[in-house]
């Protein structure tokens, strides 16, 4: 070899040690359909929006063919890239709807309050998935879905609405004076007062989730999540929310954020995201997007941005679409 190609084969093999490739960013799934609350088209892309905006996440959208309660929200449907849908009045099972979970690091849930039942084989393939070491991602009334099937509040740990009772699980909350309660009284699941700002309590400072959060901080105007009760198997509280809106269902300090470990997987489950103002929330943007890195791969690099709310401030950041126009509906052109 001559001393030329010598010298240019020994810069090219530094190049390669000194120059390593980018790593692969994190690839998430959002689910969604079908939910009660009828931000849920927006919220699918707002979310999409605030991952992608980390540059740790490449995300795509899985949608039921039947739709519910899109009506309102209906410009941010085409934004999705998932074909045509059809909303329908009452909620209605898609028997094609099949995610290949597999093919990503976390799934995030964005169905709600009676959703329809997935085709059974969609539910073991999710069930497969977690047990294999999956990341999952509740958000808000996704913990309303399926009431019925076991393995799902396991993986949500509580649940609120559907007629959840006693026989689902416990309530689990933390009282004024700072205990944690697993209550196994009779009653229904799922109760909250009007939307307004929320104090919220960090229960577990240490977790990668919560590390470095103030001790309290506010929510934009959201719902506090009351009442909810399920398994609470391998469940973890981390943060905590206390009504303060005047109308509240108890007296007690509800569970926010919370963590679940099911079979080798990760949960992370958030109740806040009520409507698109909720998610304008800085607190919630942070905590969601920190909490799907978190169920992704067991750990979090995103900082806690200098904006990020105080126990007397709340903060929020408008939403503005990024790289994409809304279809406007035949009423507005």
């Amino acid at each position: 070899m001559s001393k030329v190609k010598t010298i240019l084969a020994c810069f090219v093999g530094m190049t390669v040690l000194c120059c390593p490739t980018a790593e692969a960013k994190i690839r998430a799934l959002i689910i969604d359909g079908q939910n009660n609350h009828l931000v849920w088209p927006k919220s699918t892309i707002m979310m999409k929006q605030y991952l992608e905006e980390t540059g740790l996440f490449e995300v795509e959208i899985d949608r039921t063919r039947y739709t519910w309660k899109a009506e309102r929200e209906e410009a941010y449907l085409p934004l999705a890239g998932v074909g045509e849908t059809e909303n329908l009045k009452e909620p209605k099972t898609d028997p094609m709807f099949r995610p290949k979970f597999e093919d990503y690091d976390v799934v995030i849930s964005n169905f709600g309050w009676k959703a329809a039942d997935w085709p059974e084989s969609t539910q073991q393939a999710l069930e497969a998935y977690m047990e294999a070491g999956g990341g999952f991602v509740s958000v808000h009334a996704a913990d309303n879905s399926f009431p019925t099937w076991k393995e799902f509040n396991l993986m949500i740990g509580l649940g609120g609405w559907g007629n959840r009772n006693e026989k689902d699980g416990p309530y689990v909350y933390y009282t004024n004076e700072g205990e944690l309660v697993r209550d196994g009284s009779p009653g229904g699941s799922g109760a909250h007062g009007p939307a307004h700002l929320i104090p919220i309590t960090v229960r577990v400072a240490d977790h990668p989730i919560t590390k470095g959060m103030p001790e309290v901080w506010m929510t934009t105007k959201d719902e506090c999540y009351a009442k909810l009760r399920g398994p609470a198997e391998n469940m973890t509280v981390l943060a905590t929310g206390k009504d303060m809106s005047g109308k509240a269902p108890t007296d007690r300090h509800e569970p926010i954020l919370m963590v679940i470990d099911y079979g080798k997987g990760r949960v992370f489950h958030t109740t806040l995201g009520h409507d698109d103002y909720s998610c304008e929330g800085v607190g919630f943007i942070v905590s969601f997007t920190r909490g799907v890195e978190w169920a992704a791969t067991g750990k979090v690099t995103q900082p806690i941005p200098d904006d990020f709310p105080s126990a007397d401030e709340s903060t929020h950041r408008a939403f503005k679409l990024k790289d994409a126009e809304l279809v406007k509906s035949d009423d507005e052109s």
